[in-house]
């Protein structure tokens, strides 16, 4: 399917995206400022399910105020991954992530750098059970 089509040459580079999302949640991603800064490009911004823009600085301060729960720990579920490359080091990751009742599709651009996975761009988009999905 269209949406979460992972092309077979790409499996290496799902697995190791797979480990750091939901982001900011997992513990491959990290707990400290100094670990989330690692992994945030510097022109990073976001989208919350809100429709509202973050900066990388604003997510950076809430992360201090707020640290985030461990999505294993919370029991959220994650589903319906796709994965495509966008450019030579380049990919968008997507998977929908139940919260308890509340469902999101995620989107992140990541990028492999010399340094390591940074994130360029992230989005939640808030969705109901009921709603299908439009296929072509």
């Amino acid at each position: 399917m269209v949406f979460t089509h992972i092309d077979s040459d790409l499996l290496r580079v799902f697995e190791e995206l797979r480990r750091r999302e939901p982001i900011f949640h997992t513990p491959d991603f990290g707990a400290a400022r100094i670990d989330f800064e690692n992994v945030m490009a510097p022109e990073y911004w976001e989208v919350g399910a809100s429709g509202r823009r973050y900066s990388r600085e604003f997510i950076l301060r809430t992360l201090e105020l707020s640290p985030p729960v461990d999505a294993d720990t919370a029991g959220w579920q994650c589903s319906d991954y796709g994965l495509r490359r966008l450019g030579p080091d380049t990919y968008l990751f997507t998977y929908t992530l139940r919260q308890g009742e509340r469902i999101t599709r995620r989107a992140t651009i990541w990028q492999s750098t010399a340094d390591g996975w940074h994130i360029l761009y992230h989005q939640g988009t808030i969705v109901t059970a009921e709603e299908e999905d439009v296929r072509p």
